[in-house]
């Protein structure tokens, strides 16, 4: 007899505290951030950025990639707000749902940018050291999908397909009870997990920096997203044959692939500092690193930026790879 390892879906979703409502997908996505952060402190601080620094940062891109989220899901789904006698300000009800990672991912990168001029560390040292926290904080928000019972795949009879509540808004009309769906909120957790460790392999075999483990994230990423986005059956707009977050998830890749090549050849040496010249900090060095040695994430050879002012600075400036 076939193993039945179907997948329950949540019996709800959301708490209820007093005059306030509680979303479990919210709570995924507070807890993604709060991971995110804790990874990416620790690995600027391993470069030699100073303990925290990340804070000053997210406190930029966290408010423009939930920004930058919700414009990507209001103009890819525009017949959901836009129609005749539609309430236009319902564009802005973030709470009734509605964000796509894509538009995160290009207001979150704005906001980081701003918030790298505003400390002073290199823009590309912070995309690096964040990329395997994105994956780390995307695998986090697509439990809040499991516990919405939401964009999930096509039908399947693999034993571990995903039970949806007949009720369900989303359930496809004319489908039997019973019928077991993709779960590809798992698949992309798996898939994002995983690129998580594969960033950290190619870092330390390779040295990856100047937005190169950010180039293998977008490339990672959009590998799994065209297959993942291919086979859910969420309404979406669809261009050319294929869906609109299809299309994203290629551009990715193509950016990706671009940002290798260019700075592959713009940079063949190491990060001489975390930080733009003459915003280094003074600190820097001091408890840092303790478990490896300046030989590790430091191209002892000729530099490609001008040297610290100082001796200290010079001796403190280390570097390690980023994720």
């Amino acid at each position: 007899m076939p193993i039945h390892l179907s997948i329950p879906s949540p019996d709800i979703s959301s708490i209820q505290l007093g005059n306030f409502t509680i979303h479990f997908y919210a709570l995924c996505i507070l807890a993604g951030i709060i991971a995110a952060a804790f990874l990416t402190n620790h690995r600027l601080t391993k470069r030699g950025a100073e303990p925290g620094i990340v804070l000053d940062i997210i406190l930029w891109a966290v408010p423009f990639g939930i920004v930058g989220a919700r414009i990507f899901h209001v103009l890819t789904h525009p017949n959901d707000y836009f129609y005749p006698g539609a309430d236009l300000l319902r564009a802005l009800y973030i709470w009734e749902g509605g964000i796509a990672i894509f538009g995160a991912l290009l207001g979150g990168a704005l906001g980081a940018w701003i918030g790298c001029r505003m400390t002073g560390i290199r823009f590309w040292t912070f995309a690096d050291a964040v990329a395997p926290g994105l994956l780390l904080a995307q695998a986090f928000g697509r439990f809040g999908n499991y516990f919405n019972q939401e964009l999930f795949g096509i039908p399947t009879t693999l034993p571990w397909g995903l039970e949806i509540d007949e009720s369900n808004v989303a359930w496809p009309v004319g489908l039997p009870a019973g019928t077991l769906f993709h779960p590809t909120f798992l698949y992309e957790v798996i898939w994002n997990l995983a690129g998580v460790v594969v960033i950290l392999v190619l870092e330390r075999m390779f040295r990856l920096q100047w937005g190169k483990a950010l180039a293998v994230y977008l490339i990672w990423y959009g590998l799994g997203r065209t297959v993942w986005e291919s086979i859910r059956i969420d309404p979406s707009e669809v261009f050319l044959g294929l869906r609109v977050n299809v299309w994203a998830a290629l551009v990715a890749i193509v950016v990706g692939l671009v940002i290798l090549l260019v700075q592959s050849r713009r940079h063949t040496g190491l990060e001489h500092s975390p930080y733009v010249h003459g915003r280094e900090w003074d600190g820097a060095g001091a408890g840092v690193q303790s478990t490896h040695t300046d030989t590790d994430y430091v191209d002892l050879g000729e530099p490609e930026d001008p040297a610290p002012a100082s001796a200290d600075a010079a001796a403190t400036s280390g570097i390690g790879s980023k994720s």
